[in-house]
């Protein structure tokens, strides 16, 4: 039988197609059918045509639904089960699940991690369609109440974990400053996890009008519009010298105010080494910063920027004369979702407030291209 899900075929080209309905393969397998699933801003970098995503390829990370049919050895789930399913694929029980780092389990994918539909972490299918298949079931799935709260359940799988990581990455306390550079949806997961651990001030660093309300309204942060005034001073003045932690929400994509371009995030625009230069600049001496922007390995056919590839231009010197920390890499999503989940059932966490449109499966190609074109308004998509 077929189902249906958002397909890859070139840059700025997925449409929505028939393909395989996914079968259980091992015993420790789950089917889920998907009530919602979102679209990412790491999608965009495959949407993009910059990552290196072959033809074919089923999109989707961020993954809520009903359990449909479960193998003969799942033990904790069954048939009717309402979970959501960490973008990282975990077995749960080799050397680095162990330690806590399910972003890197070393039986899922033959490079570190895997994830579901996304290029070079596994063979695994993406969410953004009607079916998924759930290895290693029992420890993946986070089981969820069967009624409510759907719109900040699904925020579980990625961008509030993530947000939340970016914050323990930099080691941020409580009554602490921050800046987070980047109001996209991880950004602002970001400062919002700031604003829950108490830090006493938040300042974050964007471009896009609506983001940056989001960040006032809801975290209780300062906003900088980095296209309007240098980020670094704005926040250094008005802190009265540098904050005691930051956060790096934006990675490669990142945008210079000083390029010339034809539009607001023409490639020609970037420079991948800005956001880690300002907050290098930003954070006081013997601070930290977390980062949790994506910076790609390798890219097919990158422009003429010689750090567009993750070899970057930082100044490591001012780094070291500080004695700076940095924290990096993909967020062990299990290692926070469950706390996550359970200050959403207590009332204590609405990440919702992200969430900008809600759209039909079929409606996936124009708002993968609205919010490629960081339209004003488009924060967070979920399909369903």
């Amino acid at each position: 039988m077929a189902i249906h899900g958002v397909v890859y075929h070139d840059a700025n080209d997925v449409s929505v197609e028939e393909i395989d309905e996914p079968e259980l393969e091992a015993p420790t397998d789950a089917i889920l059918e998907v009530t919602t699933t979102a679209i990412c801003g790491s999608d965009l970098h495959m949407y993009e045509g910059r990552a290196g995503a072959d033809e074919g390829m089923v999109f989707g990370h961020e993954i809520m639904g009903e359990i449909s049919a479960v193998g003969d050895g799942v033990e904790s789930l069954q048939p009717g089960d309402r979970v959501v399913l960490p973008f990282n694929v975990a077995c749960g029980f080799c050397e680095n699940c162990e330690a806590g780092d399910y972003g890197y389990c070393r039986n899922v994918a033959e490079s570190p991690g895997g994830a579901y539909g996304y290029v070079k972490m596994g063979p695994y299918q993406g969410g953004q369609a009607e079916q998924v298949r759930v290895p290693y079931a029992d420890f993946n799935a986070l089981e969820l109440p069967p009624e409510g709260h759907e719109e900040n359940f699904i925020l579980l799988a990625d961008v509030f974990p993530t947000g939340w990581h970016g914050t323990e990455l930099a080691d941020l306390q409580p009554g602490e400053s921050v800046a987070v550079f980047g109001a996209g949806p991880v950004g602002l997961m970001a400062a919002y996890s700031a604003k829950l651990k108490g830090a006493a001030e938040i300042y974050v660093v964007d471009r896009v009008e609506s983001r940056l309300e989001l960040a006032e309204t809801h975290c209780d942060a300062i906003p900088i519009d980095f296209e309007e005034t240098d980020p670094v001073d704005a926040i250094t003045d008005a802190h009265g010298g540098g904050v005691d932690k930051g956060v790096d929400a934006v990675g490669y994509q990142a945008i210079d105010a000083d390029r010339e371009g034809d539009h607001p995030y023409d490639h020609e625009r970037e420079n991948p080494s800005i956001v880690l230069n300002q907050l290098i600049r930003t954070v006081r001496a013997g601070g930290k910063i977390g980062i949790v922007g994506l910076y790609i390995s390798e890219e097919p056919d990158p422009p003429a920027h010689i750090d567009e590839q993750g070899t970057l231009n930082v100044d490591l010197g001012t780094a070291f004369e500080k004695g700076l920390q940095f924290g990096t890499g993909q967020c062990p999503v299990k290692r926070y979702n469950r706390k996550l989940r359970d200050m959403i059932l207590a009332g204590r966490a609405e990440p919702s407030f992200l969430i900008s449109h809600r759209a039909s499966l079929e409606e996936a190609p124009e708002m993968y291209d609205r919010f490629d074109e960081r339209e004003e308004g488009v924060t967070k998509v979920l399909l369903s």
